[in-house]
């Protein structure tokens, strides 16, 4: 007995199999995600067991299943972000817009360093000594864009 007369002589058995693999895999198998794959397969053996449905066309429902669910959880998922009152929570450099520091290092050719709390901080701006207000007006990377702040 080969393999495709089996499997053929399954009939819509094996898209529940299938499925049953998909949702096995999903638990299995970190950061995949098989039951959108899985839903599918159970849908497509649905449809097969109340009508009856050539395989290529199986093969067609089950792709675009897999292919809508796909989206649609995918737009689900992003339309439900949540929005906080302090986006940059997690962005520590962005924190700082706005706010002032002294110039711990001279900022000379643009380049210098600004104290925050007790650390040092990269910052670019108009050249100006150590000691001089700077209000942070913009962050590249871990840099402190700056200005100088008018007395």
């Amino acid at each position: 007995m080969s393999l495709m007369s089996f499997l053929s002589g399954l009939g819509p058995w094996n898209w529940l199999i299938l499925a049953l693999v998909l949702y096995a895999l999903e638990a299995v198998v970190p950061g995949v995600n098989m039951v959108w794959f899985g839903t599918a397969a159970l849908v497509v053996g649905g449809i097969v067991f109340a009508t009856d449905i050539s395989w290529p066309w199986q093969l067609v429902i089950f792709a675009a299943i897999s292919v809508a669910t796909a989206f649609a959880v995918r737009k689900y998922a992003r339309s439900h972000v949540n929005i906080t009152d302090v986006p940059d929570l997690n962005v520590r450099s962005h924190q700082y817009v706005g706010r002032e520091f002294v110039v711990a290092e001279a900022i000379k050719g643009g380049r210098g360093r600004v104290r925050v709390g007790d650390t040092l901080w990269q910052a670019e701006g108009e050249d100006v000594p150590a000691g001089t207000r700077v209000r942070v007006k913009d962050v590249h990377d871990a840099v402190l864009m700056v200005e100088r702040v008018s007395a």
